[in-house]
């Protein structure tokens, strides 16, 4: 009798208690759309109020297109959580089927949702006319709705095209980011300046339109030097880039020069006065692509000319005779008598042959550079078993990076989300916390030579960095270097025993361990608060099977 008012876990009453607790997910697709999210939220407080449902969690995804589940955080955030097992609530409160999402397939709206029906957890559309109770009137309604949400998104795309084309037409600026050297002007219906916006401002009233004008005079002096440079003396986009670089000349993003910001300046026909609009498109989150002549809006004489338009043709018929169009076995015969004449072959020796397409175009077309080797029976001597190895090892930096994330949640309630490509952890959708690399093993060039691993620095770098350090063979994993990372202007960073100490690094070599290290360093830096545990967290079993991720790890370590 004395455990007999004892509530154990998986119980009808449990099961009662978790079917009255609900969480909601709101979402808006533009930053413009203020009160969006605020209006969602109060029709799902209401309809929670009138059915006794407790809202224990929210879900939130501002400022994001519904089409698809990428760069959608809070929507997979909750997937991952029903999926996992890590939901203490029986429904998910949704204001409308639309905000669940404008997927262009139904089925994949349908998908999500029959993935959390699956665990038990009802997806619920508080603003719809019908409840979603599995009724036959639920799955046409339902069914509805999704296509008039993947409708709507077709046909206001059509829309918004048509009247960016229209716009275009008048002369006016639509979209895009601008080039160096070019500003936009805000104008009224009378055409009465409104003043010049910066970057990331918009236009306020509809009535008003955006004009494009040049930019100052020092910025306009370096447009024309740049193609002065390419035209007159025949400089590369490369050489052009290095020489603004090493003068310190600032461009317009605060970043050095690159050869493709030469280029953009170059093909561009603002400079000449012309206003080009539709030359490439995206359309409903698919891949951009570019779109034929007879597709492009072109407005000329809407800007001042800043570069002679005879210089401006010099420089584009130049650019055009460097592209030059030959079939695919016309590349590979070339690449044949390259190989006759050198002896070798290699990405540096294809760049310098005169009449080779350039590494990048062999790529294109073939796939890999690899792939054409192959299909001119050479056989390179350069080893390829890191790059054949490349999405085994991309799949275990995932599954340690969500063996972090998953840690750090249940110890420290820090919550973490993993990047599209699985490789670092971030927080609040854009600052990097965490970042995971596997480093080879460099061949030593004599047996006196210390063990040396050299990471390459990613441009933009995360608080912590995680560094998988491979055995000689470079085939498993030897043990785990913890450290912080620092801004340094060297692109390389070296991992040899006797640098870690510089570089206030540990070396760790199970991963139990290098969890607990980056939770204590959580703590420290002020990412987490302490954790208390309990009797009942020391005893509380994981939802993730370890196994699997463990496993795997250990293998490699072998």
């Amino acid at each position: 009798m004395a455990n007999a008012l004892v509530v154990r876990r998986n119980t009808q009453l449990a099961k009662a208690e978790k079917a009255l607790r609900a969480a909601q997910y709101v979402r808006m697709s533009r930053e413009m759309q203020r009160y969006s999210i605020q209006n969602q939220r109060a029709a799902i407080a209401a309809y929670a109020e009138q059915r006794n449902l407790t809202i224990v969690r929210t879900y939130v995804d501002e400022g994001r297109s519904g089409l698809t589940i990428r760069r959608r955080p809070g929507l997979t955030e909750l997937i991952e959580d029903v999926q996992l097992g890590r939901a203490d609530f029986g429904h998910i409160l949704v204001y409308d089927v639309s905000r669940w999402g404008r997927f262009q397939d139904v089925d994949e709206s349908a998908h999500y949702e029959f993935l959390c029906k699956q665990r038990g957890v009802k997806v619920v559309y508080c603003a719809e006319q019908f409840e979603n109770d599995g009724s036959m009137i639920a799955s046409f309604g339902k069914t509805a709705k999704r296509l008039m949400a993947a409708e709507w998104s077709r046909e206001l795309g059509v829309k918004v095209l048509a009247g960016h084309c229209r716009i275009a037409s008048l002369g006016y600026r639509v979209g895009a980011p601008l080039t160096f050297g070019l500003r936009r002007e805000m104008v009224d219906e009378r055409e009465c300046s409104k003043g010049l916006l910066a970057k990331g401002e918009f236009k306020a009233l509809q009535a008003d339109r955006v004009r494009l004008r040049i930019g100052p005079d020092e910025e306009i002096a370096v447009v024309r030097w740049i193609f002065q440079q390419f035209v007159l003396n025949r400089k590369t986009d490369a050489e052009i880039a290095r020489q603004l670089n090493q003068g310190n000349v600032p461009n317009h993003h605060g970043r050095p020069w690159s050869s493709l910001m030469v280029h953009d300046i170059l093909k561009n026909e603002n400079y000449v006065g012309n206003l080009v609009y539709n030359k490439t498109s995206r359309r409903l989150g698919q891949t951009q692509v570019s779109n034929p002549d007879h597709l492009w809006v072109r407005r000329l004489g809407v800007v001042p000319p800043a570069i002679d338009q005879d210089l401006f043709a010099r420089a584009q018929k130049i650019m055009a005779e460097r592209y030059i169009s030959i079939p695919e076995d016309q590349m590979l015969r070339r690449l044949r008598i390259a190989l006759a004449r050198k002896g070798k072959l290699s990405s540096s020796i294809i760049k310098k042959t005169a009449g080779l397409p350039s590494p990048a175009c062999y790529v294109k077309h073939f796939g890999s550079i690899r792939n054409a080797y192959k299909l001119i029976d050479y056989d390179g001597s350069r080893d390829c078993r890191w790059f054949d190895a490349r999405d085994r090892w991309t799949a275990v930096l995932s599954e340690l990076a969500n063996q972090v994330a998953e840690a750090l949640k249940a110890d420290l309630g820090v919550r973490l989300n993993l990047t599209d490509d699985g490789t670092a952890l971030t927080q609040n959708g854009s600052d990097k916390i965490i970042s995971f690399q596997v480093v080879r093993k460099l061949a030593k060039r004599s047996p006196k030579h210390v063990a040396l691993w050299r990471a390459h620095q990613r441009k933009q770098r995360a608080e912590f960095g995680v560094y998988l350090r491979l055995n000689d063979s470079n085939e498993a994993i030897q043990d785990y270097v913890l450290l912080r990372s620092a801004e340094t202007a060297s692109p390389y960073l070296t991992l040899s025993d006797g640098l870690l100490a510089r570089h206030n690094a540990v070396r760790i070599d199970a991963v139990s361990d290098l969890i607990r290290d980056i939770e204590s360093r959580m703590i420290s830096f002020g990412h987490a608060a302490p954790a208390k545990r309990g009797r009942s967290n020391r005893q509380r079993k994981s939802m993730l099977p370890k196994s699997k991720n463990d496993s795997e790890l250990r293998r490699l370590k072998k």
